[in-house]
Parts: structure tokens; C-alpha cells; sequence
């Protein structure tokens, strides 16, 4: 309120009366203040009788929100003092006995003596000082172990010993980390591992998925444990079943992959070895999309014990690799650009096919198959059964699978 200390008696009397039903609050407590002061001031306070003074409080507690008993102690402070102002609360403190500077030399003392104990560090910051004269270890040779390790807690010592140093890279000479260009030949995979569960702790079996990134031909695989003895051989029969010639091995930067064996069989065998970098989520996204969508569906979440990896392979190699590769569409999407240069995935109808009709379709396709391969041998195992027959197969050799792991494995406790 503006020029509200030069209002008459009259003037407040008739606020107050019009205002009954209306409250007031202030901004915070230093305007209040000032506010009341002004106020007692320009109204003269001191000199009004009994019923002025009364009508002025009245007038003071309604405009500030304050109530009577705080307005009659402020009011009291003004008549005392001459001035309502604000009261600082300071609370108790005990003294700084230490400096900054004795915080400094036992950060530096603990650094170089590779943070003893508590008495150790005493009887040195003692010996500091008694024996060998250090006149800046005055304070601290006669600190106690307790408030040592005060000092330890604080903020500012922490400050001065800490040491942030930024992660230091492994070096890894086993594999590049890159992204593979295929340039439209097939024989590029990508592999990944997919974990079935862990029941009491007993690990489940492992799945090794390889998919190739240009007809998304995949075989399936599966091992006890993802060590070298148990994940080489597999991965041997998994290469073998590819009917072209495999030019590159793309997999993520876990251990079971990225290690001596497995370099030495890619090498054997001339196929380039590749890993994911860091930061690129896409890199492996092709073969990880298809760990939900194949192996999750058919296989499920469920605990399967390790014990059963070798039915899984068999089961792998015999019915769900030749249907995902003969007779199970997958999408091919075609890449454009917007106006904006950004690259646009379309999903057309015509681009569904299966992997072999993918593989069949490139140009000159019969040059990426192996030497033991042809495609009448392959169009022979396309067309023996139709696509719902083979997947009437798969489902029931898989409930049959299923169901022997599930008689076969430990059942769990019952409440």
C-alpha cells in the first residue's frame, strides 16, 4: 500500500469497518517491518490516546496479516527502540579451532602416507612437530583421533583428496570395433546370446543366435555353458549350416565371443571379426530384434536347465532352422530419403520373403553358395513340405520338447 502512514483517523476507522470479511498478507518479513514502521511513524503513535492507538494496531494487524500479540510486540520494540527491524537468530558455534590450512597438510600428509589409521596419523602429525621442528603442524599435534576423523568427514577435506581419474580403455587387439558393410552379399552375421533363466542358482542354457544381415538367413544353437570348450563347437556346426560362403562375424563386446578360441576359429576359417561400438545401438540391432521375435516366442522366459542344451540343438538343427529359413516370411524394407536427408524404413507388401527366396533373388547368387551346396539341393528341402505343414511340425515337436523339459527338470517347492 502506498502512502497508507497519511491516512486519518476517519480513513482507518472506515477501512477497518469495510474490511472485516477481507484478509491481508505480506510479501515477507522485512516489508512487514518496514511497513509497520512507516505506519507508527507518519500516525504518530506515541502522542494518540488510548482509542487511536487501538483503531492503529487494529489497522496494522489486518493490512500485514499479523495477529494482535505479535502487532503489541512490535508495537512495543518501536516505543523502546525506535525502530521495528528485523532479529537475526544466530545460533551457537563452537570455535574453529582448525584452519583451512591444517586441513590442507593433512590432506596432503594422508596422501603421502597412504591414509594410515587414526593413532598412526597423530603420532606422525606429533613427530612432525616435536622431533622435526614443522612449525605449521602446531594445531594438529594436538588433535585427537576422534576429531581426526572429524576432519576426515568434512567437505573440505574430501575436496582436496579426492582424485577422479577418467576411465582408462581396455586394449583389446581381438576383433575391430566398427560396423560391417555387407554391400548387398550375403555371409555378414550377426550373433548374439540369449540366456533362458537362472531357477535356484542353476543357470540355464545358453542360445547363440546368427542372423545374416542381407537375406536375414538364421541358425539357432545352444549350449550348456558359454565357455570356450562348449561354445566352439557349436558355433562350428551354426557356420556350417550357412549355405554360403560366411565373410564376416559381427557380435557385441561380450567375453564369450571376444576371446583367443573364437578369433582362432574365425581366422582358420577367413572370416572378419567385428564388434560393436560403443555409443551405437543399432549395430547388433538386427540379430537382438530377432532374439524376441524367434527365440523368445518359441521358446519362451521359462527356466530351462542346462542338462537339456543338446535336445535344444538337436531340436534346433532339425525343425526351427529349416522353417525360419524355408518357410517363415520376414520383412526386407526399403530405403529412401526425405526432403530432409534423413532415411525413411518401408515395409511393402511385395518385399515379404522368405531367407532362401531372398537369397535366390540376388544377382548372381549361385557364386555365394559353398562348394557342397547348390540350389537344387536347397529347393528340394524348400518345396518337401508346405509352409503350414512345416510349422504344424515345428509346433509339435516343440510341445513335445517342452513338455520333456518340463518332466525332466526339478520342480520348484510347494507353498
Amino acid at each position: 500500500m502506498q502512502n497508507a502512514e497519511k491516512l486519518t483517523q476517519e480513513q482507518i476507522q472506515e477501512f477497518l469497518k469495510g474490511s472485516q470479511t477481507i484478509e491481508f498478507t505480506g510479501q515477507n518479513r522485512a516489508e512487514r517491518y518496514r511497513f509497520v514502521q512507516q505506519v507508527l511513524v507518519g500516525q504518530e503513535y506515541a502522542v494518540q490516546g488510548k482509542k487511536q492507538r487501538g483503531a492503529i494496531r487494529a489497522y496494522l494487524a489486518k493490512v500485514t496479516g499479523l495477529s494482535l500479540p505479535q502487532m503489541t510486540r512490535l508495537i512495543r520494540k518501536y516505543r523502546q527502540h525506535g525502530v521495528v527491524e528485523e532479529k537475526t537468530c544466530r545460533r551457537r558455534r563452537f570455535p574453529v579451532k582448525y584452519t583451512e590450512q591444517d586441513v590442507r597438510l593433512l590432506a596432503e600428509l594422508d596422501r603421502a602416507q597412504g591414509w594410515l589409521s587414526g593413532p598412526a596419523t597423530v603420532c606422525i602429525l606429533k613427530r612432525e612437530y616435536q622431533e622435526f621442528g614443522q612449525g605449521a603442524y602446531a594445531r594438529l599435534a594436538g588433535i585427537s583421533v576422534a576429531h581426526l576423523y572429524n576432519l576426515r568427514r568434512s567437505a573440505r577435506y574430501r575436496k582436496l583428496v579426492a582424485v577422479w581419474k577418467p576411465t582408462q580403455p581396455s586394449l583389446i587387439r581381438i576383433g575391430e570395433r566398427r560396423k560391417p558393410d555387407p554391400q548387398g552379399r550375403p555371409g555378414f552375421l550377426r550373433i548374439d546370446t540369449v540366456h533362458q533363466g537362472d531357477w535356484e542358482g542353476a543357470k540355464g542354457v545358453y542360445h547363440i543366435n546368427a542372423v545374416d544381415a542381407v537375406t536375414q538367413w538364421q541358425v539357432v544353437g545352444c549350449v550348456e555353458r558359454i565357455n570356450e570348450c562348449h561354445l566352439v563347437p557349436v558355433l562350428e556346426a551354426i557356420l556350417h549350416q550357412f549355405p554360403f560362403h560366411i565373410l564376416g562375424f559381427h557380435s557385441d563386446n561380450g567375453s564369450e565371443y571376444v576371446n583367443g578360441d573364437v578369433a582362432k576359429l574365425l581366422q582358420s576359417l577367413l572370416i572378419e571379426f567385428t564388434r560393436s561400438r560403443a555409443n551405437r545401438t543399432q549395430d547388433n540391432a538386427l540379430v537382438e530384434g530377432k532374439n524376441g521375435a524367434i527365440i523368445r516366442k518359441h521358446i519362451g522366459y521359462g527356466h530351462i536347465p542346462a542338462g537339456h542344451a543338446e535336445a535344444l540343438q538337436k531340436f534346433y538343427t532339425a525343425q526351427l532352422n529349416p522353417y525360419l529359413n524355408f518357410h517363415r516370411p520376414c520383412g526386407f524394407a526399403t530405403l529412401s530419403l526425405d526432403a530432409r536427408g534423413r532415411r525413411r524404413r518401408k515395409y511393402r507388401r511385395e518385399d515379404y520373403a522368405t531367407p532362401y527366396q531372398k537369397l535366390k533373388s540376388l544377382q548372381d547368387a549361385e557364386r555365394y553358395l559353398k562348394a557342397e551346396r547348390s540350389f537344387a539341393h536347397l529347393d528340394q528341402i524348400a518345396r518337401k513340405m508346405s509352409d503350414t505343414e512345416c510349422a504344424r511340425k515345428l509346433a509339435a515337436a516343440r510341445t513335445q520338447l517342452l513338455r520333456r523339459v518340463k518332466i525332466e527338470s526339478p520342480r520348484p517347492p510347494q507353498s
